[in-house]
């Protein structure tokens, strides 16, 4: 008599087939995280640089304003510190002053000291005289967060007086 006994199959992984699963499971966590941090950190660039151009945006348009409300002769004195710009309005006289790497707007009259911009790389604010009419061009280059940055952060300005 031939008996045959019946066969158990039961289901399920192994051992090895576990890690093999655990180990894929780990390069996709590592990559994903990979990922996002990338991206987190070039997205806190973006925010950044958007700040860094507002402000910048902010000080040329606030520059352009004192600029038209000059009412006497506009200067502006190099130096090895950095570059000062004296704008008399009225009774008063507005100062910009670049000195280590920080724009300052001024009023000495009011004891007021503005901090308009940081990190800025340089700073070159010039005349032009046309026809008896000065207008002033203001080159301004701030400082890159990143070194792998491609374009350098530049920006230019321009204002004329209305009352020489």
């Amino acid at each position: 008599m031939n008996v045959q006994l019946p066969i158990c199959r039961r289901s399920g992984i192994m051992l090895t087939e576990c890690l093999v699963y655990l180990a894929v499971f780990a390069i996709l966590l590592g990559a994903g995280t990979a990922a996002f941090y990338f991206c987190w950190d070039h997205t806190r660039a973006t925010i950044f640089t958007a700040h860094e151009i507002q402000g910048a945006l902010f000080a040329g348009e606030r520059w352009r304003a004192d600029v038209r409300a000059a009412t006497g002769k506009i200067a502006v004195q190099t130096t090895t510190d950095g570059e000062t710009m004296k704008i008399p309005v009225g009774e008063k006289e507005i100062i910009y002053r670049l000195t280590a790497g920080e724009l300052r707007r001024e009023i000495p009259a009011q004891h007021l000291s503005q901090l308009m911009m940081e990190k800025v790389k340089s700073s070159e604010m010039t005349p032009d005289t046309r026809s008896g009419a000065t207008a002033w061009h203001w080159e301004l280059q701030l400082t890159s967060r990143r070194k792998e940055a491609h374009l350098p952060m530049r920006f230019a300005f321009a204002a004329a007086q209305t009352k020489p």
